[in-house]
């Protein structure tokens, strides 16, 4: 005797971790993200400039990389500029291309 036929569900229908709530696997409570805003804007007297090391240091990691937009929430023509100077910065060797290895 065969088995009677039974149709897959529809891609529609609940998925196997609709279970979990917001947050992942643990559930979790929803967190509160505070929108991100691009300091040069704010802060019309705040130039960008390669000489000013101090304040470039903040938007390169620890291992040298310059560090992305979504991260910072600079505005898309300030992080073009920051780059640029990040860039200047480090052929004239104000900032370090790499993260330094102590042994």
């Amino acid at each position: 005797m065969s088995t009677p036929y039974k149709p897959r569900p529809s891609s529609s229908g609940p998925r196997r971790d609709d279970h979990r709530g917001p947050g992942g696997p643990g559930g979790g409570k929803k967190r509160y993200i505070r929108k991100k805003f691009c300091r040069f804007c704010a802060e019309k007297e705040l130039a960008i400039d390669y000489k000013n090391a101090y304040m470039i240091k903040q938007f390169v990691s620890e291992r040298g990389k310059i560090v992305p937009r979504r991260i910072t929430g600079n505005c898309a023509k300030h992080q073009r500029k920051l780059t640029v100077e990040i860039k200047k910065a480090r052929i004239i060797a104000l900032i370090a291309f790499t993260a330094t290895q102590v042994r």
